[in-house]
């Protein structure tokens, strides 16, 4: 939820670690406005091509200050940029945290909760109970 009560999403970057997605973020991001130690989130992943899977997470958001470059941001850079890429937007935030002008924040979503939506097996819950109506109402009528 943003400051103001209304709901916000935001893209992010992620490393996941085995036991939690983790980013980094300067201490001036809006979302820090919002978002506080311990507070309740969620994160949703969406698949680009048929079958469509999603994953939805709930979880707890963690947050610490970091001296420096937090390591998983870094590499969720990699893999989103390529290492060259990567390496310049690194080079530029970690000026930005030499000179004192931000500071580094560690981002970490610890999982309470997912679920997959596969679109084979599993799908919407109002179309599972809209299958199972339809599937009562046929074997009624037969």
């Amino acid at each position: 939820m943003w400051t103001d009560g209304t709901p916000r999403v935001l893209p992010i970057g992620f490393t996941w670690n085995g036991k939690e997605l983790v980013t980094g973020t300067p201490d001036n991001a809006p979302k820090m406005l919002a978002l506080k130690d311990g507070d309740k989130v969620a994160v949703t992943f969406d698949s680009y091509t048929p079958p469509f899977k999603v994953l939805y997470i709930r979880g707890i958001v963690h947050l610490c200050p970091c001296d420096g470059l937090v390591p998983e941001w870094c590499q969720a850079g990699e893999r989103m940029m390529g290492k060259e890429g990567a390496q310049g937007f690194s080079d530029l935030v970690d000026g930005m945290l030499k000179a004192g002008v931000i500071k580094m924040i560690r981002l970490s979503v610890e999982p309470t909760w997912a679920g997959i939506l596969d679109f084979q097996t599993r799908f919407p819950s109002g179309i599972e109970k809209g299958m199972e109506a339809m599937a009562t109402a046929g074997s009624a009528n037969n």
